[in-house]
């Protein structure tokens, strides 16, 4: 560990200059095939990496930085390989083009945009747009770039093979900057002391290859597939467990959790706070110090440390996580260590600070609800007790949509978590808040109703949710794009749909085909055991096994969204 440097992803200017002032550009920017070293001492992997070339492509990808109110154009180019670098189970709804090539599709996490450049899981192609999803729209995407300023990432969504694609390496970083609104904050800037830190879990085979368990939970059924992965090697921006030499003085990270299912609790070990900024693409209203951070998958945080506090000479970013969260395995030696810093002897000048205020959006205020929505994410088991498939209102991918929100409205969504896990939820276009968490009590009683009934009313859910109250982290108030659902919780989240800092409605057509999608974060695809008792989900899954699958998602927690006008 700690052998090599924190590398430094290549920028991509969304933007130009002329005349002093910017102008919109398009990009053109790869997927790409290529060989990418993880650690000195591992032989080169195999991985997809974004880049305008095969030669410059990383992974992860290079960082996007944006102007706020300029428009960036971005034309994603597929020049992946006729065959998959990772297995991938054919037995689950999965993008599978019939001439063969790896599908993708981009999606900008945290971008407001419209439908047709919003990475729609239907909307895949493959190398030179030979073969393309259902709901396939055009090849190059507009970002107009209207919300405010905050940190995004992009990655691939396509059609069940999201899991794979990410870990291949197809993740990148993408910044909104408005230095108007942020100058004056005085936080740390400069490519030097302003960072990304995009980790990811990974394990790798004895050749340097990617290693994902390619014998599935139940091979009889489904030959490959595994419910969740999790990696014994903790990468940060394309390194295992690096280090970063820095100054004593404050710098700024901004941390991506791209793993697929785990969750960091993130501490230092010499027992600096990190002063946390910003959640996801909002900035907070006020810094909060904290020891600790926990921080689910696709979820980000913006946070300052100064480590001209430090009382030695190095420390370590570490991880306590149990996995799956919050639950599992205890972390180890291995998954339990993320990067160290090295920390010099000299105190330079420093002229950064960490502002007294940041930004004050508008409160989530439930009373502007307009609908209010029992949003309730279900776990399936078969006799055996292993998970068959993850349902959001028991509800496939492909059902008919009932999540029909208006353009410019607030609504108020009850998630609620029957199942052992917690959620990371994700919305794509609006940004939410969580104002509560209340415990379920006699869970048994509703959940059994529940599952009979899906009826959160008829089950009496404001009966049954009279437990204990659990804090909103205060470094999660602000406007976010995912929130934490706590397994056994109703979790009150008030969702906009509309910008957040001006108040205004969105500048093009929100109603537009193909619409857009929510879902949770972690990616888990269908199971079918030979015993399953429960009759609806025999036959699914039957269907699954037995059709094209084509009009599928990974059959996880995901449910299509329309905006009505």
């Amino acid at each position: 560990m700690y052998i090599e440097p924190l590398p430094q992803m290549p920028k991509l200017y969304g933007y130009s200059i002329i005349k002093r002032w910017p102008k919109s550009v398009t990009l053109t920017i790869g997927m790409f095939e290529k060989k990418w070293k993880f650690h000195r001492d591992l032989p080169p992997t195999t991985v997809f990496a974004f880049g305008t070339c095969p030669d410059t492509a990383t992974f992860p990808g290079p960082t996007i930085e944006a102007l706020q109110g300029v428009p960036l154009l971005v034309t994603w180019q597929n020049h992946l390989p006729q065959s998959h670098i990772l297995p991938w189970d054919p037995t689950i709804p999965v993008a599978n083009p019939k001439h063969g090539g790896v599908p993708a599709v981009v999606h900008l996490h945290g971008g407001v945009h419209e439908p047709q450049s919003d990475g729609s899981p239907l909307a895949w192609f493959t190398a030179s747009y030979r073969e393309t999803g259902p709901k396939w729209t055009q090849p190059t995407y507009t970002y107009p770039n209207v919300q405010h300023p905050g940190n995004l990432w992009y990655h691939d969504h396509t059609l069940g093979l999201t899991r794979a694609n990410l870990l291949a390496g197809l993740i990148g970083a993408y910044v909104i900057r408005n230095p108007h609104v942020e100058t004056p904050f005085g936080l740390p800037s400069g490519d030097a002391f302003d960072r990304h830190l995009i980790l990811a879990d990974r394990s790798f085979a004895t050749d340097g290859s990617l290693y994902m368990n390619n014998t599935g939970d139940d091979p009889s059924i489904h030959p490959q597939w595994q419910p969740e992965y999790f990696g014994e090697a903790i990468t940060v921006n394309g390194k295992a467990w690096p280090f970063l030499a820095v100054q004593r003085r404050k710098y700024r990270f901004r941390i991506i959790n791209a793993s697929n299912a785990r969750y960091f609790k993130l501490a230092l070990s010499n027992g600096l706070m990190f002063y946390i900024v910003g959640s996801d693409s909002s900035y907070l209203p006020r810094p909060v110090a904290s020891p600790t951070i926990l921080v689910s998958p696709a979820e980000t945080f913006d946070v300052v440390i100064d480590f001209s506090k430090s009382t030695t000479s190095t420390a370590e970013l570490t991880n306590s996580a149990p996995y799956p969260y919050p639950n599992g395995t205890a972390t180890g030696q291995l998954n339990g260590k993320v990067m160290r810093f090295v920390i010099s002897a000299d105190t330079p000048t420093d002229d950064s600070r960490i502002p007294a205020s940041l930004v004050n959006y508008p409160a989530a205020n439930e009373g502007e609800a307009t609908v209010r929505r029992y949003i309730t994410m279900y776990e399936y088991q078969s006799s055996t007790g292993n998970p068959t498939h993850l349902y959001i209102n028991g509800k496939r991918f492909e059902d008919p949509v009932t999540e029909t929100p208006r353009p410019g409205s607030t609504e108020v969504w009850e998630v609620i978590n029957l199942t052992g896990d917690n959620h990371p939820l994700h919305l794509h276009l609006a940004t939410f808040q969580a104002v509560r968490v209340t415990e379920l009590v006699d869970l048994t009683t509703f959940s059994n109703c529940m599952t009979a009934n899906n009826d959160a009313a008829k089950c009496n859910v404001t009966g049954h949710a009279v437990g204990k109250l659990l804090p909103v982290p205060e470094y999660e108030k602000t406007w976010k794009n995912v929130v934490k659902i706590e397994p056994g919780y109703v979790t009150t989240v008030v969702v906009k749909f509309r910008l957040i800092d001006t108040n205004a409605p969105y500048p093009f057509d929100a109603t537009a085909e193909p619409g857009y999608v929510y879902h949770c974060h972690v990616w888990q695809e269908c199971q079918q055991s030979k015993k399953i008792t429960d009759l609806s989900l025999q036959k699914f899954c039957s269907s699954a096994l037995n059709e094209e699958i084509l009009d599928h998602e990974d059959n996880a927690m995901i449910r299509p969204m329309t905006l009505v006008s």
